[in-house]
């Protein structure tokens, strides 16, 4: 599963001219279903969208607070385009989930999500509808995130760890 989770000032989607469904404050997650998810890699992801820390605290330290800390929206599209898989310049498509598959194992990532969170505050597109997705990134603050292949361990670097940055300790880290 992929994610590209956008920090945004606001987000709405649109269907057939019309409107119907828009956030303030908060991410915008587009997400890419692969043939090869089960629900551990859809629990790892929920978890890690929820907790990702884009935002700054009350004292301005960036990188502080996650959507839940700051009680902020999300709003979901499903986007089978992220598991695309280039042969010479023609998009290949292959390792994303087939649609009737893909609908309902998005429909559970939602049910997880409202679940984790708070479910007025979780709002989506409209599943396999050609979809204008008006995000208004802010910073431009963009992150990328990917569940573990299935079977592998656990990649993710310890909480804290720096040294992938190169940035030494007293350093106050990337600024946006």
């Amino acid at each position: 599963m992929k994610a590209v989770v956008q920090r945004v000032t606001r987000a709405s989607v649109t269907v057939g001219g019309e409107q119907i469904s828009a956030i303030g404050r908060g991410i915008c997650v587009l997400l890419g279903i692969s043939v090869e998810d089960s629900q551990k890699e859809l629990e790892h992801m929920v978890r890690k969208i929820l907790n990702l820390r884009v935002f700054e605290d009350e004292s301005g330290k960036h990188w502080s607070k996650s959507v839940m800390d700051k009680q902020y929206e999300v709003l979901c599209v499903s986007q089978f385009t992220l598991q695309c898989v280039l042969k010479g310049n023609k998009p290949d498509f292959h390792l994303a989930m087939p649609t009737e598959q893909a609908e309902s194992f998005y429909n559970s990532f939602l049910e997880q999500l409202r679940k984790s969170y708070r479910p007025e505050l979780i709002r989506d597109g409209k599943f396999g509808a050609y979809m204008q997705v008006h995000i208004q990134n802010d910073g431009p603050v963009t992150i990328e995130l990917e569940s573990p292949a299935p079977g592998a361990a656990n990649s993710d670097p310890k909480q804290g760890k720096r040294s992938a940055d190169n940035i030494s300790p007293a350093s106050p880290g990337p600024q946006v």
